[in-house]
């Protein structure tokens, strides 16, 4: 043994032939050394190593520039970044890199019925739900969150509100008045202010939802009108709201949440011809996965979102669901 090369601190010299150096973690390679053997099999006695044999050339080493290779892109365009990307840039010595805006969404819950927390609602009044859920909703996603509050269900104010909006963000997303009620005013204004691509979906819950794209001068935005329903309002945006901003984001490829098989521990009911988003409790008995439901599934009752951690997605001509039958699963955690 002739020396030690520390992290940061290398070995200076040559070693010959019968020489060894000790070396720490992290520490460069002497330039005539190709391998490394782990104390933990090695002796030392005095300045002798004693090394024993089946040790291979290049062994517990690492190369320099081992995770890239050379012409390669570190990283393509069109990624979300990660931690591990953030780690990967810096380990490159880059300080900077080019990278797209936030994309702007402003949202707002329509209805006269509706009070924002920190007022008093009066007979007939409920609390705004919706909107607060939304909020916790994109701010998993990294966009820049523009909250419009209530806007009351009179033509003149949405369609202020909607001008406003669309000076300001990239897309707008509203919760209510999109159903076929007298004070159902949204899809008029989006078929005012541009154009509704679609309106109604095979779906449940989440069936009266719009999607276009409105206009006021020379701006325009990406309008999502979800349902009023609570959880219409959170299967529509996960369903389809999510996807629509990572495309705007610059994400490619997108990669869909996957559906997982699960065993159905009781009966459920469901009508052929739409395809349904059940609220379910994923678990494990016996190393193989059930899923039960959270209970009630009416569209207004949050806490059946609140306590469910996948969505049973029943397929659009399927029918009832007997207990053992295997039903498809999306985790709640992938949707982000």
């Amino acid at each position: 043994m002739i020396g030690t090369a520390f992290a940061g601190r290398p070995f200076v010299g040559d070693i010959a032939a019968e020489q060894a150096v000790r070396i720490m973690t992290g520490a460069v390679l002497p330039p005539s050394v190709d391998t490394v053997v782990i104390q933990e099999v090695s002796r030392i006695e005095g300045d002798t190593l004693w090394v024993p044999p089946g040790q291979k050339a290049g062994q517990n080493t690492r190369r320099a520039g081992e995770d890239l290779r050379a012409g390669t892109p570190a990283l393509a365009a069109g990624r979300r970044l990660v931690p591990a990307d953030i780690g990967l840039i810096a380990s490159l010595g880059i300080a900077e890199v080019t990278v797209r805006r936030r994309v702007r969404v402003a949202f707002f819950s329509t209805g006269d019925e509706l009070v924002s927390l920190g007022q008093q609602p009066t007979e007939g009044q409920i609390f705004d739900s919706n909107r607060y859920t939304i909020h916790a909703m994109l701010a998993q996603f990294g966009v820049d969150i523009i909250d419009m509050g209530v806007v009351a269900d009179e033509p003149a104010r949405l369609e202020a509100a909607f001008r406003e909006a669309i000076e300001q963000a990239d897309a707008i997303i509203t919760s209510g008045g999109v159903s076929v009620g007298e004070a159902d005013f949204i899809k008029q204004l989006m078929a005012t202010l541009g154009e509704v691509l679609f309106w109604k979906i095979a779906m449940k819950p989440g069936r009266p939802m719009a999607f276009g794209r409105i206009a006021s001068g020379d701006q325009s935005a990406f309008l999502f009108g979800l349902p009023g329903n609570p959880v219409a309002v959170m299967v529509t945006f996960y369903q389809f709201v999510r996807d629509a901003l990572h495309r705007m984001a610059g994400v490619t490829p997108l990669l869909p949440v996957p559906l997982l098989p699960a065993t159905c521990v009781s009966n459920l009911k469901k009508a052929p011809g739409r395809t349904e988003f059940q609220r379910g409790v994923l678990f494990q008995d016996n190393g193989a996965w059930h899923v039960r439901l959270t209970g009630a599934q009416g569209s207004g009752i949050l806490r059946s979102m609140s306590e469910a951690n996948c969505f049973i997605v029943l397929e659009h001509e399927r029918g009832n669901i007997k207990a053992g039958d295997i039903v498809q699963v999306q985790l709640m955690e992938g949707l982000a």
